[in-house]
């Protein structure tokens, strides 16, 4: 069941919050999750963050900051028809042979491009070495040493049921290769808050993921002046106490969760709201300042 009362309203939860949240899409804060999952992966031996990937010419680290060479299929005209027409999702081969993903744009650590193929990459690996799907990966990796229950990955259309979709209540999740998790909001600022703030991750892991690759100039219509990208997270880099953590947006919504100090405290609030305006969530959930 929808909830249109909530679905175009711009709504808030910091990682504190105790009440009920909506269930939203998570789009491309899912990132950050993956990012988590392929580290404590690291931590644990089973993984390299530095040596090519199963003979590709890139490494996990490359694959998580986006500096691989790597596309993206958001840039298909032909992708964007076909959500907009509620087809069905191409095949993963399909979509890389659409995409032309075995061609690299840049050689990898040479540059920087957002890239979802890379992402999926990620998905791929992470299922490969744990011989898990990536829900039951993400579960005991990260899900269960934070206290993250109420969320999961949505697979089909039946799985964004009573999930705030906005304007997109046909949308087919499966149109986000690398996976889309949908849960309460308030459980997003927690896992955030959790993950950067806890035991999870040694503390050497936790500042790789907070190291910054500058991506570019100040983003017109958002509040970002030196944004940055680390390993699965978003930074500011202008000041020490920038926000940190990810936006992400779908047909329909848009979510934004992100960590800052605020005199000396650290506050973890995630945002959500109709429409494709990152800016109104990015400035919510950063907060003044």
């Amino acid at each position: 069941m929808r909830m249109p009362e909530v679905s175009c309203a711009t709504v808030e939860h910091s990682a504190v919050t105790a009440t009920v949240s909506p269930v939203v899409p998570w789009w491309s804060f899912t990132k950050t999750v993956l990012a988590a999952t392929a580290l404590a992966l690291v931590r644990d031996g089973v993984l390299a963050l530095d040596q090519p990937i199963y003979g590709e010419p890139f490494t996990l680290r490359q694959l998580l900051q986006h500096t691989a060479g790597l596309g993206d299929y958001s840039e298909l005209a032909d992708y964007h028809a076909a959500v907009e027409h509620r087809d069905d999702p191409w095949s993963v081969a399909e979509l890389l042979h659409r995409s032309r993903a075995n061609e690299l744009r840049y050689p990898p650590g040479s540059g920087w491009r957002y890239s979802n193929i890379g992402y999926l990459k990620v998905r791929q690996l992470i299922e490969h070495t744990t011989q898990m799907s990536l829900e039951l990966a993400v579960r005991r990796a990260v899900f269960e040493p934070l206290g993250v229950r109420g969320t999961k990955l949505a697979r089909e259309r039946s799985d964004l049921h009573g999930v705030v979709m906005g304007e997109a209540d046909a949308y087919h999740p499966g149109w986000v290769y690398h996976g889309l998790l949908v849960g309460p909001l308030h459980e997003a600022a927690q896992l955030l808050d959790r993950l950067l703030g806890g035991s999870l991750l040694p503390a050497e892991f936790v500042r790789e993921m907070r190291s910054a690759h500058h991506v570019g100039p100040a983003i017109s219509g958002r509040p970002w002046r030196e944004p940055g990208y680390g390993l699965g997270l978003m930074i500011e880099m202008a000041g020490s106490d920038g926000p940190v953590g990810h936006t992400g947006a779908g047909p329909g919504t848009t979510i934004a969760v992100y960590r800052r100090e605020r005199d000396g405290t650290p506050i973890t609030v995630a945002a959500f709201t109709c429409g494709d305006d990152q800016g109104v969530v990015e400035r919510t959930a950063f907060g003044p300042g």
